[in-house]
């Protein structure tokens, strides 16, 4: 556990002990609201986040509104940028926390975290008072720096399946003198931050994952980038009547979410998977949810384009070849169940 933990440090820019292994992203997210808040909860009760972010936050959030707390949700724009200076602006005296996430894990929108925490930081040192700055950063790992440094942040989440580590492993990090309240308490592991047995080979494989994925990021981002803009651009191209959700280049290298006007996104992936494609209608851990999206909502799309959207992700391994064979079947998909009459019509 010391060498992973010397693993993870050297790829966020970290101290060993700024680094607590947890269950998973959705528990470092919890951790990391609630921890902060009731640590701080006797200087202010104010939290900032997102209209887009994660359920695992927005739900965190949700609970500590019922303890007392205030918390704003700010808009983005329709192509789901958060506006920095928005958030300095949403800061209030009682302010102690302000959450963003680095990438969408819907759109692939990158936020700059970067600036946000610069100027949070500045306007807390102008009050003379701790505002602590977290973001999810649960969908940049292997793709964008996750250096805590660059990104100013005094805390963040990842989780290990999203860089082909073991399912139920998380990480969350934790600058030195960062106020804190553990979630989890009893035995005092983790430095008492996280109390539970270790999960020892899964925290073992989370650091040699990061590991290797740090070290073919830049080349991984290079090749699926280039991969991504032939399908964004091959798809805008042969289908009418679609929307690319998300900023255009301020986005993950390996996502495209778009939505297609008169079409259900359930009826799209039935096609796809006929064709041995696999796709989402929204993030992976809600496809089976009805409801529109709440960060398509947040765009501004209706509730059909909400419903009707199409995720699709690459990874590392995905091959040029694939991209056409999509770009060949998706618009066959398309114009198939705009033909079909609908329910409706034939009532």
């Amino acid at each position: 556990m010391d060498e992973a933990r010397e693993k993870v440090a050297a790829v966020l820019g970290s101290r060993t002990r700024e680094v607590v292994f947890t269950s998973g992203g959705t528990e470092s997210d919890n951790s990391a609201i609630k921890g902060v808040a009731t640590a701080l909860k006797p200087g202010g009760k104010h939290v900032i986040t997102t209209a887009i972010e994660h359920h695992a936050i927005i739900h965190s959030c949700e609970e500590i509104v019922e303890a007392g707390y205030e918390v704003t949700y700010l808009p983005v724009g329709s192509s789901g940028v958060v506006d920095p200076g928005a958030v300095e602006e949403a800061i209030r005296e009682d302010t102690i926390l302000v959450s963003v996430m680095y990438a969408n894990n819907e759109i692939g929108t990158v936020q700059d975290i970067a600036e946000i925490a610069r100027r949070t930081h500045g306007k807390a040192q102008a009050m003379g008072r701790d505002i602590v700055v977290h973001t999810d950063a649960v969908q940049a790992a292997g793709w964008l720096s996750l250096d805590v440094n660059e990104l100013d942040v005094d805390m963040m989440s990842l989780s290990a399946h999203k860089f082909h580590g073991p399912k139920g492993v998380g990480i969350l990090y934790v600058r030195r003198g960062t106020p804190f309240n553990p979630l989890i308490v009893g035995g005092g592991q983790e430095r008492q931050r996280r109390s539970g047995t270790e999960n020892v080979p899964g925290i073992v494989g989370t650091a040699v994952a990061l590991d290797l994925r740090e070290a073919e990021r830049e080349v991984s981002f290079d090749k699926v980038i280039k991969l991504r803009d032939m399908l964004i651009e091959g798809t805008l191209e042969r289908i009418p009547g679609v929307r690319l959700n998300g900023d255009r280049s301020r986005r993950l290298p390996n996502n495209a979410n778009f939505s297609f006007d008169g079409v259900e996104g359930e009826a799209v992936l039935l096609g796809l998977d006929f064709a041995g494609i696999c796709a989402s209608t929204q993030s992976a851990c809600s496809s089976a949810s009805i409801e529109p999206s709440h960060v398509l909502v947040a765009l501004g799309l209706d509730a059909d384009l909400a419903v009707g959207s199409l995720r699709i992700t690459l990874g590392s391994d995905s091959t040029e070849e694939e991209i056409r064979t999509t770009l060949d079947v998706l618009p066959d998909v398309i114009s198939r169940l705009r033909d079909m009459p609908s329910l409706a019509s034939t009532i």
